[in-house]
């Protein structure tokens, strides 16, 4: 057994309430449905655990694990893809791909989710064009603010 302060064993992780995830999917499905298109919605935990996913009657499947993937995506570097982007907009190619990995996706329509500076998860929705996921996404995130 260890003498060490428990400060230096373990820390306090803030992570999203069920509830709020739950705020966050249903206000990007409402836009969705307001927008006319079928999509994913998936929200993580602040470690990339998933906390919350739907999928709309209808969406493609493989927009469920894309939605995942940028929820992951922006949950482990904790900015939107699009600022992602415009960061290695001038780096070299090998850098570039050197950001690509296995269950994260640097598409638009993912977006961290904070609680004052915390970051405690993150959105991701797929189905729709890239405008439209962002669109979805930022109804979730202006739910969990509001």
């Amino acid at each position: 057994m260890s003498n060490a302060p428990s400060s230096t064993v373990s820390v306090a992780q803030a992570v999203i309430h069920h509830a709020a995830a739950i705020r966050v999917i249903q206000a990007a499905l409402a836009k969705a449905e307001g927008l006319g298109i079928k999509v994913c919605v998936s929200v993580v935990d602040s470690a990339g655990t998933l906390a919350g996913f739907a999928r709309m009657p209808g969406a493609f499947l493989i927009s469920g694990d894309i939605a995942t993937k940028k929820a992951h995506a922006a949950v482990s570097i904790g900015v939107p893809a699009d600022l992602v982007e415009q960061a290695l907009s001038q780096e070299a190619p090998r850098v570039r791909e050197g950001i690509v990995q296995t269950g994260f996706m640097m598409i638009r329509g993912s977006f961290p989710l904070r609680a004052g500076e915390a970051l405690i998860g993150a959105v991701g929705v797929s189905g729709g064009s890239e405008a439209q996921d962002v669109e979805c996404a930022q109804a979730g995130v202006a739910a969990l603010l509001a």
